[in-house]
């Protein structure tokens, strides 16, 4: 069982940065995948960027290359989302999520989720 916790998100001017934390319970978040999705209201939950277990393989989507980057510390039970040149479109609530080994980039091959974390990026 993996209990995920995410952190960091708020209000931030179109251009702005934030970082996103999700931090991990349990002994065994080096053997598991973490991923990052967002959900904008009315839209459906979607894959943000990935980071498998050991760290050495990332997938970012096309939407968020250049400008999002996913790194994880196994000694810190932590995986991070640093996201610059956030745009108005970047708004929604983030969510991290985790499965064994490697990433996925389908919300359904994850097992488990946070609760999430609101972003807004103001125009």
């Amino acid at each position: 069982q993996v209990q995920l916790v995410e952190s960091g998100g708020g209000l931030v001017q179109a251009g702005g940065s934030l970082r996103l934390s999700c931090a991990a319970s349990g002994r065994t978040f080096s053997t598991y995948a973490m991923g990052w999705f967002r959900q904008a209201p009315g839209k459906e939950r979607e894959f943000v960027s990935a980071v498998s277990w050991g760290g050495v393989s990332t997938y970012r989507d096309d939407s968020v290359k250049g400008r999002f980057t996913i790194s994880r510390d196994n000694a810190r039970n932590t995986v991070y989302l640093q996201m610059n040149s956030l745009k108005p479109e970047d708004t929604a609530i983030y969510y991290c999520a985790a499965r064994k080994w490697e990433y996925a980039t389908t919300a359904p091959s994850y097992d488990y989720w946070g609760q999430g974390t609101q972003v807004t990026v103001s125009s």
